[in-house]
């Protein structure tokens, strides 16, 4: 895989307009949350205030625990789309560690915060939000695969790196949650200089394990 620090490709009306009809399903969603509890709350009434189909509403969630989840996820294209622009002699891990500093260079407003905290209350949007943590994990990895040269389906080592930088930016939110009075993105940049992302050399400079196809299975 060769190493790439392309510009994203630019985002199309349709979706533009997708990114907007989920956004305002998930804020919806927030809203009646806050003001019901989570289990008062229903996909038809979520459907309802954003005048579509309860079908309409499938088409974005499967269901209204990711409805609520949806906004406060760390959002895995706005991290690649960092990432890519990220200069190539840039070491792995200063890459990574401006990346998630620039992901919160401005404060999360009040739905963001809100929707956090709800989060940390409601197992079930725990439970759910772990599940979204997964695929924005393989998303990332695979971004750090282009740029380290190395698939993240045969080499563990982007998944990895994706691992631990997602985990260093949920410990800035959890203690950012409880202390509050230092901007997030100083303590995300403070904890992602706590430890260390290792650079990670192009597969075919590498002897370290990796999967073979006949190894590879569901993670």
């Amino acid at each position: 895989m060769d190493r790439m620090n392309t510009e994203p490709p630019p985002v199309g009306l349709r979706e533009r307009k997708k990114r907007a009809m989920r956004a305002r399903l998930s804020d919806i969603a927030l809203r009646l949350a806050l003001e019901r509890g989570v289990s008062q709350v229903r996909i038809e009434d979520i459907a309802s205030e954003a005048d579509v189909s309860p079908r309409t509403f499938n088409n974005y969630f499967s269901s209204k625990e990711a409805a609520i989840v949806g906004g406060a996820t760390i959002r895995a294209e706005d991290f690649c789309g960092i990432l890519k622009k990220m200069p190539a002699e840039l070491s792995l891990h200063d890459a990574l560690r401006a990346t998630a500093i620039e992901l919160f260079t401005e404060e999360p407003d009040r739905d963001w915060i809100a929707r956090a905290r709800l989060i940390r209350s409601e197992p079930s949007l725990f439970a759910e939000a772990a599940k979204a943590d997964r695929s924005i994990e393989r998303t990332i990895a695979t971004e750090i695969g282009h740029r380290t040269g190395n698939d993240p389906t045969s080499h563990f080592t982007p998944r990895l790196a994706a691992a631990v930088t997602i985990a260093a930016m949920h410990v800035a939110v959890e203690f950012w949650l409880d202390s509050g009075n230092v901007p997030l993105r100083e303590i995300v940049g403070q904890i992602m200089a706590k430890f260390h992302v290792e650079d990670i050399a192009p597969a075919e400079d590498r002897k370290d394990y990796h999967l073979a196809p006949s190894d590879r299975g569901t993670p």
